[in-house]
Parts: C-alpha cells; sequence; structure tokens
C-alpha cells in the first residue's frame, strides 16, 4: 500500500473520517459518525430560536467510532491495506466555535457542576445569541481601533469568538467565571488527539484567530486587553489567557498520543496537523488556487478564494476576513458565505410542502426538483430573499429575515423552492460582484458538497444566474480531503513523499462535471438578480432611499413572458 493520511472532519450534526491514498488521491474508506446529543446534534433552546450549543463528548465519540469504522472498511475492501500507511491526521471543524475550558484544558461541561448548562458547552457556529454585543464591538472599534474591522469586511459578527464570549460573561457569569480561557474546537480537537489540551500548550489556528478573533501579525495578535476591558472590564482575562502566535495548518501539533493510539489501533508515529475550519481546508481539497472561488456548499455556504501575499490586495467590505496564511501558506485567505442554504431548503420541506409530494424528506426533495426543473426562469412570478439565517455576506447582519415576494393564490411549493433556490444564487452573485469590484478577479467556481454532487436543478440555476461555468469537485467530502492533505503536509516530505500544500493538492484534487450557464436564461436573471439587489438594499441597507411600487409589476411582466415564450 501506498502512504495514507486521515481527514478528520467536524460538521454541523455529524462527523466523519476519511482515509485518502496519498500517491492518487484514492478515498481509500470513510466512515461517518451522528452527533447523539440534542436535535440532531444541536443543543437547542425553543424559547429562544438564537441559541445553539454542541456536546464536546459527541466530538471524542466520533473520533474513535469514524476513524475504527473508516480503517475496518479499508481493511475489508484492500487485504493489502496497514494501518501502518497512515502518517498523519488532518482537522477540521464548524467555526467560529468557541468552548469555555479550566487550566487543564477539560470543558466545563465535563464538570458535575455545569453538565447540563449550554453555557458550558460548544457555542455553536450558527449560535446568534450575542447579536448585541457583535454590534457594540462593531461600534466600539469603529470608534478607537478601525484596523480591526478592515480585515474582517467592516462588521463583526454574531457568529465569532469575542461577540460569544462576551455574551457569556452578561448571561451566565458563573460560567465565564469559571472558565481559565476559551478554544476553538479545530484547536482543542488535535491538542487532546496528542495529549497538548492545557491552554498553554496549545497551537491556535491562523484561521479561527484571524478570520474569528481579530487576530493579526500587524497589531501584534489579538486584540489588546484595554480594547477588549473597553468592552467590558473582564474580557481582558481572557485575552491574558490566550498565548503565543497563531499557527498556519501545515505546521505540526505533535505526534498521536500513546492512548489515542491504542483506542484507534493508529501507532504513535501518526502526524497531527493544525486544525482549522471546514470551508478552508475543503477549499485545498476542492483545488483552490489564485483566481477560483470555492462554494462549500452545505447547511450555509463558506466562500473561500485566495490570494498572493506578495500582491497589493484592498480591504473588501462584508467579507468574513482576510487572513494571511489562512487557506496556505504564502496566501491571503478570503471568507464569505451565506447563513442558510441547504437549511432553508430544508424549512421549506420540513414546514411547508404537503405529503403530495412525498411522505418521506427524500420524497419530497425528489419531486421538488422535479418540478421545480420544468419551471423556466421567471414562470413562479417570484422572488426571495434568502435570509431565513441573516445575512452574512455582505450585509453581515443577522437581524435580516426572509422574504418570498409575489406569492398568489395558485402559488405552488415547488414554485416557491426554485425562488429559493434562485435567492441563494442571487445571494452568490452578490458576494461574487464585491470581491470583483475590489480587485479580485473570479476567474472559474468549483463547487463541493452533497448538494453540488446531487442537484443538477440548484448547479444549472447557478451557473445561469452568474454566468459562469459551475465545476464540480470530484469528491463529496472535500473538508476530509483537505484535512487528510494537511495531515500529509504535517507529516514531513520523507513520509509523505510531498514538499507543501500545493505539491500535494495538484496530486490528489480533481473536479469533474461543469455546468455550463444558459444564455437566455442569464438574460432572464439579470432582470430578476436588478430586482433582487433593489430588495437587498432595502432591506438590508441604512442608505437605500427608493420606491418598490415597480417591484411586483415588473415579476408580473416577467412571468408572463416566461409562460407566453
Amino acid at each position: 500500500m501506498n502512504k495514507c493520511a486521515i481527514g478528520l472532519d467536524f460538521g454541523t450534526n455529524s462527523c466523519r473520517s476519511l482515509i485518502v491514498d496519498l500517491s492518487e488521491g484514492r478515498e481509500v474508506a470513510s466512515s461517518v459518525f451522528s452527533y447523539p446529543s440534542g436535535d440532531a446534534g444541536v443543543i437547542i433552546d425553543k424559547s429562544d430560536p438564537n441559541l445553539a450549543r454542541q456536546n464536546p463528548a459527541d466530538y471524542l465519540l466520533g473520533i474513535e467510532r469514524t476513524i475504527t469504522g473508516a480503517i475496518k472498511k479499508a481493511k475489508e475492501s484492500d487485504p493489502a491495506f496497514s494501518v501502518s500507511d497512515i502518517i498523519g491526521i488532518g482537522v477540521d471543524t464548524t467555526g467560529s466555535s468557541p468552548m469555555p475550558v479550566d487550566h487543564n484544558g477539560t470543558p466545563l461541561c465535563f464538570k458535575d457542576e455545569f453538565k447540563d448548562d449550554p453555557a458550558a458547552m460548544v457555542w455553536l457556529w450558527k449560535d446568534h445569541t450575542s447579536h448585541a454585543e457583535a454590534k457594540d464591538i462593531t461600534e466600539t472599534a469603529e470608534r478607537s481601533r478601525p484596523q480591526y474591522l478592515a480585515k474582517i469586511g467592516g462588521t463583526y459578527s454574531s457568529e465569532w469568538f469575542w461577540s460569544k464570549i462576551w455574551h457569556c460573561q452578561k448571561s451566565n457569569l458563573k460560567v465565564f467565571n469559571a472558565a481559565y480561557t476559551f478554544v476553538e474546537i479545530c484547536d482543542w480537537i488535535p491538542a487532546v488527539l496528542t495529549d497538548g489540551s492545557k491552554p498553554s500548550l496549545l497551537k491556535r489556528s491562523m484561521c479561527a484567530a484571524g478570520h474569528k478573533a481579530m487576530y493579526s501579525d500587524q497589531w501584534g495578535g489579538l486584540p489588546d486587553e484595554e480594547f477588549l476591558k473597553s468592552l467590558s472590564p473582564g474580557l481582558e482575562r481572557i485575552r491574558k489567557s490566550i498565548t503565543g502566535k497563531a499557527h498556519q495548518s501545515d505546521e505540526r501539533v505533535g505526534f498521536l498520543s500513546d492512548g489515542w493510539a491504542k483506542k484507534l489501533g493508529l501507532t504513535t508515529k501518526v502526524a497531527v496537523a493544525v486544525g482549522a475550519f471546514d470551508a478552508h481546508m475543503g477549499a485545498v481539497g476542492a483545488g483552490v488556487r489564485a483566481g477560483t472561488l470555492v462554494k462549500i456548499i452545505g447547511t450555509s455556504t463558506c466562500d473561500i478564494m485566495v490570494w498572493p501575499n506578495k500582491k497589493p490586495l484592498k480591504d473588501i467590505p462584508g467579507v468574513c476576513g482576510i487572513v494571511d496564511g489562512s487557506v496556505m501558506s504564502g496566501y491571503y485567505g478570503i471568507e464569505a458565505g451565506q447563513s442558510a442554504v441547504g437549511d432553508l431548503f430544508l424549512w421549506l420541506v420540513d414546514n411547508l410542502v404537503p405529503e403530495s409530494y412525498g411522505k418521506s424528506r427524500d420524497e419530497k426533495f425528489d419531486n421538488l426538483e422535479a418540478a421545480a426543473s420544468k419551471l423556466k426562469p421567471g414562470e413562479s412570478g417570484l422572488l426571495a430573499l434568502d435570509w431565513n439565517n441573516g445575512n452574512r455576506t455582505i450585509l453581515v447582519d443577522t437581524r435580516l429575515t426572509g422574504l418570498i415576494l409575489g406569492q398568489t393564490l395558485h402559488t405552488s411549493p415547488h414554485e416557491i423552492y426554485r425562488a429559493l433556490i434562485e435567492a441563494t444564487a442571487f445571494g452568490a452573485l452578490a458576494i461574487i460582484d464585491r470581491i470583483e469590484e475590489n480587485g479580485v478577479s473570479v476567474e472559474e467556481v468549483v463547487n463541493c458538497g452533497g448538494i453540488a454532487v446531487r442537484s443538477p436543478l440548484i448547479m444549472q440555476v447557478y451557473a445561469d444566474i452568474t454566468g459562469r461555468p459551475m465545476k464540480i469537485s470530484v469528491s463529496e467530502q472535500t473538508p476530509a480531503l483537505g484535512a487528510a492533505i494537511f495531515g500529509a503536509v504535517a507529516a514531513g516530505k520523507e513520509a509523505s513523499g510531498y514538499e507543501n500544500v500545493l505539491e500535494t493538492q495538484a496530486a490528489i484534487t480533481r473536479t469533474g462535471r461543469v455546468y455550463l450557464p444558459n444564455r437566455e436564461s442569464n438574460a432572464i436573471y439579470k432582470k430578476l438578480y436588478s430586482l433582487y439587489r433593489q430588495l437587498h438594499d432595502a432591506f438590508g441597507t441604512k442608505e437605500w432611499h427608493g420606491n418598490l411600487y415597480h417591484v411586483m409589476k415588473q415579476l408580473l411582466e416577467i412571468r408572463d413572458g416566461a409562460r407566453n415564450a
């Protein structure tokens, strides 16, 4: 057997392990584990729709179940497979998903005193309870530290590190005071695997720190203590607990500990790479390079680009950060995204689609897709805003909500489904426009994730609306594949045969199917996009002034034109 690496991918509802043959990129085996806690792995509060937490015990169980499960499958499919061929592990997670820990790095929820307290668990990326704190951080930084905002698109988000910690202080002082520090789970999991979870030993991720915690070498790392104290006395204590520089993911945290090696059936020679967020490693697994926009489409969508760090780059308003080394060495990582995509479609199917479309969720999706595929662009007469979970980019406002305009007594569920698909595509185009307006050319778009692979309708609509070919990554597991690439690099050239991430990536990543834009459809969608942008700016910005009287009328004109064509 050739040398292999493992990608550990921790998502919103489940985690997976992927074993990758490093000589050719063959995905040897994978295993998935659904988190047992909460509602599909998420701790929720029906009285507060903004709350979303996770139990870190699920991650530890998931590591063991998925790695041993993948190894078992690999042995069954190939008698030549040996665990001694596994040389590295890379880890990607959601983020920002910080967790309060004690001075040993033990999660507070592992203690009897806090075991049932959601505040002592992981504050999942989609937790928006800290929207007020995010607003205050933005306003304070605008007055005293504008440089902090310049590299994160101009607005701090409730999805990010400091706003969540501050909200913990406000809402549960007992947990805040008991916490020695807060740790991103992409930093905690590699540390646990190497017996280095004590906060002073942590190698914190440049990806997490730069995009979500306002870290930059330009001002000496994290925000200064004076700034955090000006937000709320006590926050500076957390700043003092976080020491050292942030690290890039091609660096090694250490080697698999003896305890974990025995538990997983691996050796202590397995290198463990510095962790990062799923989208950033997914971009590497999809073959990101300068000029390539990678869209990781799942419950939400993350958009990732890279730009050579030797070339000038403007600050881009509304993005989720521009961070040197957050995706790979030698490049700035540019992150953007949409807060609800797959979640938006699930909301529709679970709440508004009748059994006439099918009894199961899968049946409903299949029948919606088939019916919506028969509609021409504009034929539904509908236009939607994709903000059911707020707007991540370019407005950075979690208090925005969804909208479906143009409904009549004849509107059908599959028409609404198509309108929501189109809304997410219009949102994607708004992001592309913002990036290109600031000097970064989007030469190609590579899509990955289950939606990209399984829904020809969605990908064709994206191609038609953006006017760009939509390439599909061959791998359905690009975050795990990207994590495996970093695991290989962390093991070193002597073990892996590769010098760096670019070299490894070139050898094992590839794209497959391509959806080409239809010119006639694109022409109609340009008219709808103009209306979308008017709604986008009218509801999403303070600056917009105008009259929306014409919007419904134009939607009817476009609808009638499509139906009579």
